[in-house]
């Protein structure tokens, strides 16, 4: 996934005050927070490429989820062990990663 500028401004600097014309130049406009580095964008970058990696099971159990329509009709024919099996079986298709230990 390639993060645009913008975006990993934001993870880095959420609140700073900039303006980023044709997805290369930053101008920066905030009077209170220093200008990021051209290290600190690109680290900022790897970190969200990073998260995005690590959440693709997440991408992945969603489209596999039962719909919402599956989880009311469930509610209410009172068949909730049903969807906790189908549940279970996209989880187990598509595990959480174990988080790296530091």
């Amino acid at each position: 996934m390639e993060f645009r500028l913008e975006d990993v401004l934001h993870s880095i600097r959420p609140k700073a005050a900039w303006c980023v014309r044709n997805g290369k130049e930053l101008e920066w406009r905030d009077k209170e927070q220093i200008e990021p580095t051209e290290e600190e964008i690109e680290e900022g970058r790897k970190k969200l490429e990073a998260k995005w990696v690590a959440d693709e099971y997440k991408r992945l159990r969603r489209k596999k989820y039962p719909s919402i329509e599956e989880c009311v009709h469930a509610i209410l024919d009172d068949n909730l062990e049903a969807l906790q099996v189908k549940r279970k079986a996209v989880k187990d298709k598509y595990p959480k990663p174990e988080a790296p230990s530091e």
